[in-house]
């Protein structure tokens, strides 16, 4: 086991996001908003279901329940932007790069635990490097603005998924499960959605 605070700074993306997003993005921003709700709601249960799969993993329920709570702090914040727009919280199609992630999570462990929080990893660090994106791009300065104060909670929640993937397990080895799941990760948006997500 490591030390988390000898962690290095990690940038796993392997490709950036495509300004052809950027534009699908600021041209659909009700629909993007209601999927950015739909993605913290699933968030906060990703990490609620960790902390119920492996209770006696006492730093990790800590620092889940810590999310869990933002996670379903940033829904609520989403669900007043909803509001103010008049938009009624409905169900979407899912693109497929949630389950291409899941897929790639093994089922035996001790790998399903370094999977699921490598998995996890990945996907808040995207959702930071787009809300970000968002922020600089949305022309509407307070919804910019909103996307912005999301950030540091974003980046937040992938260092701590990195953080007890280094914890739990070897440094190479969870150095090279990273970067097999990052080129998954990125080749799953390789191919732009035909509907606006976060994720697409």
């Amino acid at each position: 086991m490591s030390s988390s605070d000898q962690l290095p700074i990690i940038n796993a993306l392997k490709e950036p996001t495509a300004d052809a997003w950027v534009q699908q993005a600021i041209s659909n921003l009700d629909t993007i908003l209601l999927d950015h709700a739909h993605c913290e709601r699933k968030a906060a249960g990703v990490a609620l279901n960790l902390m119920f799969r492996y209770p006696s993993h006492t730093k990790m329920i800590k620092e889940l329940t810590k999310i869990a709570r933002e996670e379903l702090e940033h829904f609520e914040q989403v669900n007043e932007w909803l509001e103010r727009r008049n938009i009624p919280m409905g169900p979407l199609n899912a693109p497929p790069y949630g389950a291409g992630l899941k897929a790639q999570i093994r089922r035996q462990e001790p790998h399903r635990l370094l999977d699921s929080l490598l998995v996890n990893g990945l996907i808040e660090a995207r959702s930071h490097e787009r809300l970000g994106l968002l922020s600089i791009h949305c022309p509407e300065p307070e919804l910019a603005t909103f996307y912005g104060s999301l950030m540091a909670s974003e980046a937040r929640h992938y260092g701590v998924y990195w953080v007890l993937a280094d914890t739990y397990f070897q440094r190479d080895i969870f150095m090279q499960r990273l970067g097999e799941l990052a080129v998954v990760e990125s080749e799953l948006l390789a191919n732009l959605h035909p509907e606006p997500r976060i994720h697409s």
